[in-house]
C-alpha cells in the first residue's frame, strides 16, 4: 500500500498511534508526512489528558505554556525542561521519547525526621537546584526520609523507578553506614536494598559498604541512586519510598537532598 497516496488526515491518525520518537523519524519521509507530523491531532495524542490541569498548577514562570502555539511546541517544552508545580514542592516533565509522565518530589514534599529542627537539618537555596529549597543534613544519627506518590498521577501500564537525588558535600558517616532504600505499593509488593550514598569511598572503604551500589552523576550535576522500581497498572494505589539508616548509630552529615524522582524505567 502506498501510504503517501493517503489524505494527510489519515496519515496523521496513523502517526498518532506510534511514538513521539517515531513521528520525528517519519517526518523526513516526504512533505506530506512532514506536514502530518506537525498536526495538533498527532501531538495531542502524546500529551497526558490532564496536561492543562498540571500546567495550571505551575509557577508563574511556566504559565506561558498554556498559550503554546501548537501541541507539538507544548510537548517539546514539557519534555525538554521540568516545570515546577504545587508551590515549589514538585516538578513535572514528560519523558522525551515516549511521552510518559515524570515527577520529582522536592525535599519539602518529603517526610524527614527532625527535618524542621535547625540543630539537625538546614533549609537553603542552591542556584543549581530546580526547587526553591533543598534540605542540608547537619548532624544526625537517625536518618529517615519518606515520600509517597499516587499511581493515578503517573502513566498507566508503565514500569517506573524511583531515584534519590542529592549531593554529598564533605560527607561524614556514610562510608561506615549502609543505607536502606525501599520502594513499594501500599497494597502490593515492596523491595528493599542496601546502598552506599558516599560517592568517594577512597582507597580503604569500610567493609560494610564494600561492593554496594553507589550513586551516579546526573546531567544536571546532582547525584542519583536508584531506590527501586514498580509497575503502574493504572489502578489507584500509593507508592511509598524510603531512605533509612537507623541501625549503626553513626553520626552523619553533608547530605544535600533535592528530592526523589519517579520516572519510567529505561529498557536495558
Amino acid at each position: 500500500m502506498d501510504f503517501q497516496a493517503l489524505p494527510e488526515g489519515c496519515i496523521a491518525t496513523i502517526l498518532s498511534y506510534t511514538t513521539p520518537a517515531d513521528v520525528c523519524r517519519l517526518s523526513v519521509v516526504s512533505k506530506i508526512f512532514c506536514s502530518a507530523a506537525e498536526s495538533d491531532d498527532v501531538w495531542n495524542h502524546f500529551l497526558p489528558s490532564d496536561a492543562d490541569i498540571i500546567i495550571s498548577r505551575a509557577d508563574s514562570e511556566s504559565t506561558s505554556l498554556a498559550n503554546s502555539p501548537s501541541k507539538k511546541t507544548l510537548y517539546l517544552a514539557l519534555s525538554h525542561h521540568p516545570i515546577i508545580i504545587d508551590q515549589g514542592t514538585k516538578s513535572f516533565q514528560l519523558e522525551r521519547k515516549s511521552g510518559k509522565k515524570c515527577y520529582m518530589l522536592a525535599a519539602r514534599a518529603l517526610s524527614i525526621i527532625w527535618g524542621d529542627t535547625p540543630q539537625y537539618w538546614n533549609w537553603s537555596t542552591l542556584p543549581d537546584s530546580r526547587f526553591p529549597e533543598v534540605a542540608q543534613l547537619l548532624h544526625v544519627c537517625w536518618l529517615e526520609i519518606r515520600g509517597m506518590i499516587n499511581t493515578l498521577a503517573l502513566s498507566p501500564n508503565t514500569q517506573y523507578a524511583a531515584y534519590l537525588v542529592f549531593k554529598m558535600i564533605d560527607g561524614r558517616g556514610f562510608r561506615q553506614s549502609p543505607v536502606e532504600l525501599s520502594v513499594g505499593a501500599l497494597h502490593g509488593h515492596s523491595t528493599t536494598h542496601t546502598v552506599c550514598l558516599d560517592p568517594n569511598l577512597g582507597s580503604r572503604p569500610h567493609r560494610r559498604v564494600v561492593g554496594l551500589p553507589r550513586p551516579n552523576e546526573r546531567s544536571d550535576g546532582w547525584l542519583e541512586i536508584e531506590m527501586g522500581e514498580f509497575f503502574n497498572s493504572g489502578l489507584e494505589d500509593e507508592v511509598q519510598m524510603s531512605v533509612v539508616e537507623t541501625k549503626y548509630g553513626n553520626w552523619k552529615s553533608g547530605l544535600l537532598l533535592e528530592g526523589i524522582e519517579v520516572r519510567p524505567k529505561e529498557d536495558n
